[in-house]
Order: C-alpha cells, then structure tokens, then sequence
C-alpha cells in the first residue's frame, strides 16, 4: 500500500499510540536500553548458529567526503556535513626526516564528523515526547554536556544478536521502492512468508527498501537526507511491539516513510518509537550486497555484531554493522 492510500495521521492518533505502546516501567525504573533488553544471553548463542559460511558483509557506509551529507536539497536544518578527515603527520613528514618527540617516524590523524551524519544508531536520548524522553527521563537530562541518561554508551553491550533481513523492494519486485512508498504491517507479513523467515524475539531487523541503492546508482545523494523516502508506516509501531525486536534498521535516511504521514508532527513514528517503545533506530545501513547473498541463497537470518562507540552521553554513533552469515 501506497502512503497516497493512507489517511492522515492526526495528533489525536499519535497520542494513541504513545499511550498504546508506551514501554515506560516494563524493564524497571532505572533502564535506559528499551527493547535492547527483548535480546537475551540464549539469543546471542542462537544467533551464532546462523553462521553458516562465515562469509562477513559490512553494512556501513565509508565516512568520508563523499556520504550522504553531501547532496542538494537535504536537511539542512539538523547542520550536518559529512566527515572532515585531517592528518596531523603523513608519510611524506617521515620521508623528509621529520621525528616525533618519541624519535619514531608515524603517522596520525583526526576525524571531525556529526555523531549521525552516516550509518548510524539513534540512542534513546535522541528524540523526545513532548518533555520526556524514554522511560520518562526529563527532556533536560540531555544538557550541553550531553545526555545523562540514555546516552549511546549505555548500549555498549548490546547491538549482537540475530538479524534478519526483509527486503520489500525485491518482494514487491523493484530495484527500489517510490518515494513515499508506506511499508504497512501487510508487506511485514507477506516478506515473512515470501522469505521463508520469521521475525522473533530479541532479532535485529533490518528493512530493505532499495533507496540508497538507488541514490548510489544515479551518483548523487541530492534529497537523501531528510527529503521524500520510501519507509515504514507509522502502523508499523504495533506490529515491531508485538514481534519484539531489539531495534529495526533500514537504508534511508530516517527509517520511516516521507513526506511524513501527517501535517501535524514532524517523523511521528519517531515520536513514538524511541522515547515511548524505547526502540532503537539505525539509520543510512548499506544493504544491496546483503540482499544479493540473501537472495543467492535463499538465508535471510545471520548473525548481526554492531555496537555503538561508546562516547559518553552521545545521543547517536556512527557503527559498522556487520553480517555474518
């Protein structure tokens, strides 16, 4: 189903899911990981065993110059820019004679980059409902310091588990799905069935839409960031609760479909999904090379390693997610 088909959403109807699927309290009044906590020891061992080649597939993006910052038209309200990446000593130094204080010939370097301006995880820190955050944390935790609570390092042990992969762009037979395409929880069931996996307990999910393949192919990210994506319809929010997942991740840059579902709010299934569910959000994943061994070989669960940096009170981090199937 199109997002053309859908009704708009109202406040009245965002309200309702905060209060529906509101996860506040349900691991106790002190968590800061929210759905991280459906994902289980016994899980992580299960996991293992979808290793079946060992073949390991990186789901990152390169940080560098060229991300998906960089194109025309995209958000520019949020002020991020693509990595700034600068040597302090190269090789050329080395080769002219230059030593360091150490008397060792090296070479070092720094990155300046936004903590989301690529594959990245949002913490639960990231968005709020009104003036709390998840599990009902006082917006104002999250100071110019960083955030007190919920911040990326919180998840420092988690991000491990299995993945599956549901690729709605091959299930509907697209390269990529149309902007302001809404995947609904129909399409969730039919990759299910079409795939021949099922979405459980504790699993990373990890939802194709072909978009960033699509921008990769035409050789610009012109409209990537924040402009018109295909994504998840809000409607999704229940059936993620139902399943139980750890966190869900796609190749967009904001996970859920635009334009939004509603004139009302800005990404409502934001709204919803990290300060109320708890759920975490991973965002710009690079899935084409996943999906093409997946198809190859009719597997679509894995074992998925992607922890966060663990920079403290950080509400986001860059990650390279790896697939090991």
């Amino acid at each position: 189903m199109t997002a053309g088909a859908r009704r708009k959403l109202t406040m009245d109807d965002i309200r309702a899911a905060a209060d529906r699927l509101k996860n506040w309290g349900r691991w106790g009044p002190e968590d800061e990981l929210g759905t991280l906590n459906h994902t289980r020891s016994d899980d992580v061992v299960a996991a293992a065993r979808c290793v079946r080649s060992g073949q390991v597939l990186s789901l990152a993006l390169a940080y560098d110059s060229s991300g998906p910052q960089g194109g025309k038209s995209n958000y520019p309200a949020l002020g991020r820019f693509n990595p700034i990446h600068v040597m302090l000593r190269t090789g050329t130094d080395a080769y002219a004679g230059a030593l360091d204080h150490r008397k060792i010939r090296a070479a070092d370097d720094i990155v300046i980059m936004p903590m989301q301006c690529g594959t990245q995880w949002d913490a639960l820190a990231h968005v709020f409902y009104e003036n709390a955050m998840w599990n009902g944390y006082d917006c104002r935790s999250v100071t110019s310091n960083g955030a007190a609570k919920c911040g990326i390092e919180k998840t420092r042990e988690k991000m491990v588990g299995r993945g599956v992969l549901l690729d709605i762009a091959r299930l509907i037979g697209l390269g990529s799905l149309p902007d302001g395409f809404a995947i609904g929880r129909d399409l969730l069931d039919r990759a299910e069935s079409h795939f021949g996996v099922k979405v459980g307990r504790g699993d990373y999910l990890l939802v194709r839409t072909g978009h960033m393949g699509r921008k990769l192919g035409e050789g610009n990210w012109d409209g990537y960031s924040g402009g018109d994506a295909p994504g998840l319809a809000f409607d999704t929010l229940d059936w993620l609760q139902a399943k139980q997942v750890a966190a869900v991740a796609t190749d967009t840059w904001g996970v859920e479909v635009r334009p939004c579902e509603t004139d009302a709010a800005n990404q409502p299934f934001h709204w919803i999904a990290i300060p109320m569910m708890g759920l975490t959000l991973g965002e710009i994943f690079y899935l084409e090379a996943l999906a093409k061994a997946c198809a190859a070989d009719k597997h679509y669960d894995f074992m998925f390693v992607a922890p966060a940096l663990p920079v403290t009170g950080a509400v986001g981090s860059p990650v390279n997610p790896l697939a090991i199937r």
